[in-house]
């Protein structure tokens, strides 16, 4: 019996994969445009800083981790998520001793445990950014913009911006006991989480996928704001509408992270079902010292590529084709083989993309070969050609052959595109 892939996992093929290297390749250009570097951090990570940074009480630490002891007997966590690790390696490389803003960025597989459906795997992969060292509502609605823009660029619509603001430890301390106030005699009649959490972490409970019509009339963060909050707040609004970025306010929003303050925020998009979010993030003022640094101010998002792929597919987006074949060779004898070995490399080294026939088989089947490739060119090189110094070209779409000097192949191939 042949060995399967993980439950949960996939594999990415030569037709689908370009998918991917397009999101990539865009996402990385915004990030250069907005003057994002990347950064690049384990796979796991010490068990610690997940429950540190992420919280005893998400989903993710309780239910989700990968979580393993290895033969020094080191607790070890597969990375759930990315922002824990840009944290840790930002204090542990003392990066806010730099003079300006960091403002990075990663990509990469994370891992969770839990039940694979459309959209979510327990290999997922994720594209963030997280700046550190500021506090001014600038930044939060750059961070913001820069994740929205990403989306534009790759041609999605209908992408929406839902904000919030969790407010600041002073402000939630007052909220807490509103909430619990309202909770508590409902208590029996929610789901065993949310009955754990509620002493834990009541705002957790906002965050429940059961129970949703138990919190009818529930009280609101933001009516218990204090005004520095309520001043973060609008001006990060203002920022927004002043980018002609659309949003909307979600009293409801809280994240299902612990590390949040002020700006909470996701990228909602149709296409994809129930579950339209396809990204989010927020501002942790308090998350640097709780790993252990100097504390600084910081905010990011986490954009989900699998989702990314459902909505480009369910949009029908084009895919711009990158790496397609310009020219197949053809040598007819030992010695054109010879030469053709030759000139592929020169040809790659200039580069065109090109390919050749490694199988030995007769002109019918290579001729068919670059069909299947869909190489826009075929140079065929027999004897005749090789005394004369030339190579016979054939243009595939229109059957056109021209002979051209060998040295000026790649010149001759450039200049047509």
């Amino acid at each position: 019996m042949s060995i399967q892939k993980p439950k949960g996992t996939q594999d990415f093929l030569p037709g689908s994969v370009e998918t991917w290297q397009y999101i990539e390749k865009t996402a990385r250009d915004v990030c250069r445009r907005f003057h994002y570097k990347e950064i690049r951090t384990p796979i796991f990570e010490h068990t610690e800083l997940f429950q540190r940074g992420v919280g005893e009480t998400t989903d993710i630490v309780e239910k989700e981790m990968y979580t393993f002891q290895d033969k020094g007997e080191r607790w070890i966590s597969l990375r759930p998520e990315g922002t824990a690790g840009v944290v840790r390696a930002y204090v542990e490389n003392k990066l806010y001793g730099e003079p300006d803003v960091s403002k990075l960025y990663y990509t990469g597989p994370m891992f969770r445990y839990e039940q694979p459906q459309a959209g979510r795997y327990r290999q997922f992969h994720q594209f963030g950014v997280e700046a550190f060292g500021a506090t001014d509502p600038a930044i939060d609605a750059e961070v913001i913009a820069l994740g929205y823009t990403i989306y534009q660029e790759l041609g999605i619509n209908g992408v929406r911006v839902e904000v919030n603001s969790v407010g600041n430890p002073a402000s939630r301390a007052v909220y807490r006991e509103a909430l619990l106030g309202f909770l508590l005699p409902k208590k029996q009649l929610l789901c065993k989480d949310c009955q754990s959490r509620m002493e834990r972490n009541p705002l957790r409970v906002l965050d429940c996928k059961v129970d949703q019509h138990h919190f009818i009339g529930v009280p609101e963060l933001l009516d218990y704001l204090d005004e520095e909050c309520l001043s973060h707040f609008a001006a990060v609004k203002k920022h927004l509408a002043d980018m002609e970025i659309p949003y909307e306010v979600n009293p409801r929003l809280v994240r299902g992270l612990d590390y949040y303050t002020h700006t909470a925020f996701e990228y909602k998009a149709e296409g994809i079902g129930a579950i339209d979010t396809i990204g989010g993030g927020g501002r942790y003022n308090g998350l640097v010292g709780q790993i252990g640094g100097n504390d600084q101010p910081g905010i990011g998002f986490g954009i989900g590529l699998e989702r990314t792929v459902l909505v480009l597919a369910a949009q029908e987006v084009a895919i711009p084709k990158e790496g397609e074949l310009q020219v197949y060779l053809i040598g007819m004898g030992e010695a054109a083989e010879q030469e053709i070995t030759k000139l592929l490399y020169r040809l790659r080294r200039d580069g065109i993309v090109a390919e050749t026939d490694y199988l030995g088989r007769k002109m019918k089947a290579r001729m068919k070969s670059a069909d299947r490739f869909q190489a826009k060119y075929v140079a065929i090189l027999g004897d005749d050609e090789l005394a004369a110094g030339t190579i016979a070209v054939k243009e595939m779409s229109t059957g056109e052959q021209t002979p051209v000097p060998l040295t000026q192949l790649t010149d001759w191939i450039k200049a047509r595109g």
